[in-house]
């Protein structure tokens, strides 16, 4: 989108005593659709003109007097030049081509200071810094980086304490969860708060710059969200629950997992509006919260549903707004793969429900790769078949499994597992398995090469037409579908080659360790 056409005006100007007495101007900027305007003091403008080098003329450096007599604010002939000389500088400096995509005229038009004009929702400043910056995101050095994220759950914390994660590994945490309540507002579960708390403590201590993001919803908390989006009370409602939640435990942003938009998920209410309505509130958490904070969203592996109950055609609007959409890579089923990778046999049933298909239906729609996160997972499902060899069927047995998991955010609750015979997995048929118990219920074991494979009884096979693993005991009536090193290393080598933002995992505690990580980290090109 071409920068060419923004209006500015400084017509006004308002004071402040503090710090000292000084003047702010009102600078306004527009386009057809967008109206919006933020307060600067002169020397903001000033060191902006000095930060971007640039040779258009600028107001000279006068002295305003600022003294308490009644005279300090009325030297009205210098404010009057500086408003005019100002106003030229600033439009040619936003309707410079050069400039399109500065970060640097990104952070002066947008933070804390911007007042959105008229309707809050439709007209705010992170709209139309999205005209300046060309309908993207800020362009730095740390954008072409590959991020390397997790979810990680409040209800792991007792196995796996904030204290004990390696941080390094980790470029964005995501604390599932808080969910919306009937009243629009957030509930949190007992202790999630204390458990947060220390998340970032934690994170912050550990100097590795990980950043730490509330996620709102989840497989089985977003029975409210269509009606917290209903309307513009809830609407704000929620967004000064969830931003009172940011600033309070001083966290990095909001991720939204609503499952799903327009479809009843695990039986939620739904609406023809839930898409638009969405689109509204992540505007209102971009204006409020500013370009430095983190707005993302787990998805299914096709676009929102629309009006018309079918995936929206045009996401370009959500994607002018978000720093990412997180993409997974299809569903569960048995005993059909884990989560395919593509679909190099053609079978009808893996068409769409696959990393690859996710990539085009979202780019297609609006949505750049480099906002995208592929989805991995870190589980399997346990399923109770004597197969030797992966099935085609994937989308009928997801409904008899009776847990739709594409989302990855089924809460699994372990159980008495250390209880049963070694490789004993005949209890959790139907049930999500963390590639972590697996090794500890010993149906795997690694190897000194770190790669994995079948114990006491099991056998490791490979299935070409999906890129993934899965174990099988015959004696057992035992099959698993899962992901290991290998698989998750191709997935991630497919995220770097097609140019997505990177990828991240549900769920950290499911690791063995950081075995996992580490061969998503070295296919992204991370250290």
């Amino acid at each position: 989108m071409s920068t060419a056409g923004l209006q500015v005006a400084i017509k006004n100007h308002t004071t402040t005593s503090h710090p000292s007495p000084h003047i702010l101007y009102v600078v306004q900027v527009s386009t057809e659709q967008e109206q919006c305007q933020v307060l600067r003091r002169f020397s903001e403008l000033y060191e902006l003109h000095l930060s971007l080098g640039d040779q258009y003329n600028f107001p000279p450096k006068r002295s305003v007097p600022n003294s308490l007599l009644p005279r300090a604010w009325v030297d009205d002939e210098l404010i009057a030049e500086r408003k005019s000389g100002l106003e030229e500088y600033l439009t040619n400096v936003l309707n410079d081509p050069k400039f399109a995509g500065s970060t640097k005229i990104a952070k002066f038009l947008s933070d804390n200071k911007v007042d959105a004009i008229g309707d809050p929702e439709m007209s705010s400043f992170g709209m139309l810094r999205q005209v300046v910056l060309q309908g993207d995101a800020p362009k730095d050095a740390e954008a072409k980086r590959p991020v390397a994220a997790a979810y990680y759950t409040s209800w792991s914390a007792w196995s796996n304490p904030p204290s004990k994660i390696d941080f390094s590994k980790f470029d964005i945490l995501f604390y599932a969860f808080v969910v919306p309540n009937s009243s629009a507002k957030i509930s949190w579960d007992s202790g999630s708060q204390d458990t947060l708390r220390s998340l970032v403590s934690s994170a912050r201590k550990s100097g590795k710059g990980t950043k730490i993001v509330l996620s709102i919803g989840g497989w089985a908390g977003s029975y409210w969200f269509s009606n917290s989006m209903s309307n513009n009370d809830n609407r704000q409602r929620l967004a000064n629950d969830l931003i009172g939640a940011v600033n309070s435990f001083g966290l990095d942003g909001i991720d939204i997992d609503w499952e799903y938009p327009n479809s009843e998920g695990s039986g939620n209410p739904h609406s023809s509006k839930d898409a638009s309505n969405l689109l509204t509130f992540i505007k209102i958490l971009r204006s409020r919260l500013g370009w430095s904070k983190i707005i993302s969203a787990a998805v299914p592996h096709q676009p929102w549903l629309g009006p018309d109950a079918r995936p929206m055609r045009n996401v370009s609007d959500f994607a002018a707004q978000m720093t990412y959409n997180y993409d997974v890579s299809g569903g569960a089923a048995p005993p059909g793969p884990n989560a395919p990778l593509g679909n190099a046999c053609n079978k009808p049933k893996f068409s769409n429900a696959n990393a690859q298909a996710a990539l085009a239906f979202w780019t297609a729609s609006g949505f750049p790769a480099s906002k995208l996160l592929l989805g991995l997972p870190l589980y399997g499902y346990v399923i109770k078949s004597s197969a030797t060899k992966m099935s085609a069927s994937l989308v009928d047995n997801v409904e008899n499994m009776g847990k739709h998991l594409i989302q990855g955010t089924y809460k699994h609750e372990g159980g008495d597992n250390e209880l049963a015979p070694a490789g004993d997995l005949t209890h959790l048929y139907g049930q999500q398995i963390g590639f972590n118990q697996l090794v500890s219920m010993r149906a795997l074991k690694r190897q000194q090469d770190g790669s994995y494979v079948g114990d006491n009884g099991y056998k490791r096979g490979w299935d070409n037409c999906s890129s993934t693993p899965f174990l099988f005991n015959t004696a057992k009536s035992t099959f698993v579908s899962y992901d290991d090193p290998q698989s998750l290393a191709m997935k991630a080598q497919f995220a770097k080659q097609k140019g997505f933002g990177g990828c991240f995992t549900w769920s950290l505690d499911q690791d063995d360790g950081v075995a996992l990580q580490n061969a998503i980290r070295k296919d992204l090109g991370l250290k």
